[in-house]
């Protein structure tokens, strides 16, 4: 560690002789850049192409690797052979490489549409440096005249398909004649008709006809189908026989002595072959495989049965191997398909070391996991876990301030396929389905209170056909929170209602029946081409308490001392809560990329609830809200009473409202860097005495909107990201009228704000 500083001395000191190890009579690769004229054709669109780039350079620190190669001399000592194997050689300017750019960047402009497209570069060398200039005179870009389909003379069934579902419309009159554009059309015509019974249909079939003559800088263009050579139509299948090896070993299979040992059980019309010790349950195989006899042939089908098995937790690998067949002059195809067991047991310790409030903490967990225990490739797991908090001696009465220890257990079961009534049959044959029920509970021993929570819960979940809806209902989910014991002045203090009623809402005993619906759908799916704008929507509703209120008009509860309505003596909860959020990102081009968010949430709080339950509640400010804000420190509206310090249980709400807009720089592989504006805020829907200014109304909000501005850095691992957000808060409706825009006079100390987060906000 010692040597690291004189080794960044030196790299400062060389980094202006980055030509050291240049040979003589060559030139080292400096700069490279492209001018270009074109419109739709940017630099980093270009730069792809390019044969000869200079050597890499890091964010900030430049050429770090050519410095450190350049640092050795001839001396073979450990440092110097540890540099040149980390270090980077110089790139040398070559003639050759650069004549080749130059015309991977004419073909490149011709597939654009720059048919007429000039290319020449500018090098100028000095002092053992080359600098590459790469200048671009696209000139004027053929467009499409006319675009029309010869199709139907060929093959009118295929014709039909394309036509119906709108594929044949790849590009307009007016268009750019874009050789890329056209590929992808062909490429997605190609898709849709894999998955409309055309097995081994190639794009090759078709071709496209350019009739560049037709007038300046126009073309006439035709798509053409080929004949197939033995007939005149192409060939349509459906699947024949299906055959699923259920966890049979390739020994018994491939020696015939054996096979005594195998069943063979017909389900549905699934031929599946097992041992007599079977691995998995029939009907399981069955709702997870969806290539079936008599149905159409579709790419679709069977990536989705490879998708649906391979999810199952005790299936470690899934073969399909497709075979055409023609049966009485129909074309089939049989499939057989093999399921090779995984690792049915999983078991799994962690500990985490905890830091909270300036008091150190251990937090540790047990998890143990069959993953095929009904032999329906059922996931039943059992966790424990504990965390306790070493205590801090201390008068404080904060709730932040005490260290406590919690422990608890949940016990979790997923059967994947849906188990609904069978007036539902066809919603239960749905890709990536599942059955989810789970029990828990949970302690949390404070030095001012013992709370307990109990939670019952069941989910179905379910996509789409398409892959582009994902589908979750919970039909049932039951929450009971109480506190059996609380310190006498934890009880003066937050249990009261002269002081914080929507604290003491929060802490109460009370019971949550709740169901709920949400969905999440994007307009990207595999094996298609991304949409030029790609986004993301998710929206979901909650009701809670409609089961017990409809005991109670039956006369099944009574009244507490508050008022309100007890089933078996325990008050529940009554809301409505409904959310919506829109992510749309539009790609300027390669390295550039333009991110934005909206998410809307509203929740109300009814009959037997003069407030929401604290975890429902909302809450501004975060790494995934208005960035100039820490978690929980925004709203609601223009609330701000600092004299309580970590008000926690003021700053939520039941509106939110959160945008974003967000511009994404591709620096290096790893390195992304970002702006954002975050605008948004949290309110109530009843005007709380305990939160003055929060209160929602139509003719002021957006008065009361929080604004901020920042940047953000990003290392990408591939499979992690890391983000950090520095915030600086622009409008802050906190501040007394006139003092709001802090934007004009910012405080350093009071307007930043930090955020670490992992993945991005939206």
């Amino acid at each position: 560690m010692k040597y690291i500083p004189y080794i960044l001395l030196v790299l400062l000191i060389i980094s202006c002789d980055a030509a050291k190890k240049v040979p003589s009579g060559s030139y080292l690769l400096n700069k490279v850049k492209i001018n270009t004229d074109t419109k739709g054709v940017g630099e980093s669109d270009l730069e792809p192409y390019l044969r000869q780039k200079t050597n890499s350079s890091m964010f900030v620190l430049g050429r770090v690797k050519l410095h450190a190669y350049n640092i050795p001399n001839n001396d073979s000592t450990w440092l110097n052979r540890q540099l040149l194997k980390w270090g980077e050689p110089p790139v040398l300017f070559s003639d050759r490489l650069t004549g080749l750019s130059m015309e991977q960047i004419r073909l490149q402009l011709d597939n654009k549409g720059y048919l007429n497209a000039r290319v020449d570069t500018v090098v100028e060398k000095k002092d053992k440096k080359a600098n590459v200039t790469y200048e671009v005179e696209g000139n004027e870009p053929y467009l499409i005249r006319t675009f029309k389909d010869s199709i139907y003379s060929v093959d009118s069934i295929i014709y039909k398909i394309l036509d119906e579902k709108k594929r044949l419309n790849i590009v307009k009159e007016g268009d750019i004649f874009d050789k890329e554009v056209l590929e992808a059309g062909r490429i997605q015509i190609t898709s849709e008709l894999r998955n409309n019974g055309y097995y081994n249909f190639s794009k090759e079939n078709f071709y496209y006809l350019a009739d560049t003559t037709v007038g300046t800088h126009q073309v006439d263009l035709t798509l053409g189908l080929n004949n197939p050579n033995d007939t005149t139509l192409h060939t349509n299948y459906r699947f024949g026989e299906v055959i699923v090896n259920n966890g049979v070993s390739s020994t018994i299979l491939q020696d015939s002595s054996m096979h005594y040992l195998l069943d063979t059980v017909q389900y549905r019309n699934i031929k599946i072959v097992q041992e007599r010790d079977k691995f998995m349950l029939p009907q399981a195989i069955f709702y997870n495989t969806f290539i079936r006899p008599d149905r159409v042939y579709s790419d679709q089908l069977v990536e989705r049965t490879y998708s649906s098995l391979n999810r199952l937790g005790s299936v470690s690998q899934t073969a399909i191997n497709l075979t055409p067949v023609v049966v009485n002059d129909s074309n089939y195809i049989n499939a057989n398909i093999s399921i090779y067991p995984g690792n049915m047991h999983f078991m799994q310790f962690g500990i985490d070391g905890t830091h909270s409030a300036g008091d150190l903490g251990i937090a540790t967990d047990v998890t143990y996991e069959h993953k095929n225990v009904l032999k329906g490739g059922e996931t039943f797991r059992v966790k424990l876990n504990g965390a306790y908090e070493f205590i801090t001696a201390s008068d404080s009465a904060s709730l932040i301030d005490k260290s406590y220890y919690e422990y608890g257990i949940e016990a979790f079961l997923s059967i994947p396929q849906l188990l609904l009534p069978w007036v539902m049959k066809q919603l239960k044959d749905q890709p990536s389905a599942s059955t989810e029920f789970s029990i828990g509970a949970n302690f949390q021993n404070r030095s001012e209170y013992l709370r307990q929570f109990f939670n019952l819960s069941s989910r179905f979940q379910w996509s789409s056909r398409n892959w582009r809806i994902n589908n979750v209902v919970e039909p049932l989910d039951i929450t009971y929170v109480r506190m059996p014991w609380m310190s006498d002045k934890f009880k003066n203090a937050y249990m009261n209602d002269s002081i914080n009623p929507i604290l003491k809402a929060s802490y109460e005993e009370q019971m949550i029946v709740r169901s709920a619906y949400n969905f999440t759908y994007s307009n990207v799916s595999s094996g298609q081409m991304p949409p030029r704008l790609p986004f993301r929507v998710r929206a979901g509703v909650e009701v809670a308490g409609y089961l017990p209120r409809l005991v109670t008009t039956m006369g099944g509860t009574r009244k507490n001392m508050s008022g309100r309505e007890v089933l078996f003596g325990i008050p529940y909860a009554e809301y409505v809560k409904t959310d919506f959020d829109f992510a749309p990102t539009y790609r300027l081009d390669e390295n550039n990329i333009l991110a934005g968010h909206i998410a809307i949430g509203v929740a109300y709080p009814y009959g037997n609830s003069i407030v929401l339950p604290f975890e429902k509640r909302y809450y501004g400010g975060g790494a995934n809200s208005v960035r100039g804000w820490s978690t929980r420190t925004l709203g609601p509206g223009t609330y701000n009473n600092d004299s309580l310090g970590y008000d926690f249980a003021n700053k939520t709400g039941d509106i939110k409202l959160d945008m974003s807009l967000e511009y994404r720089r591709k620096l290096t592989k790893l390195f992304e860097l970002a702006g954002f504006i975050d605008v948004g805020n949290v309110w109530t829907v009843k005007n709380y005495k305990s939160q003055p200014g929060g209160y929602f109304q139509w003719n002021s909000f957006y008065k009361e909107l929080a604004a901020a501005y920042g940047l953000g850095v990003r290392l990408d691992l591939n499979f992690l990201l890391l983000r950090v957000d520095l915030g600086m808060k622009a409008h802050n409706p906190g501040l007394p009228v006139g003092a709001r825009w802090t934007i004009f006079k910012p405080e350093f100390r009071r307007d930043f704000a930090f955020h670490f987060a992992i993945g991005y906000p939206f």
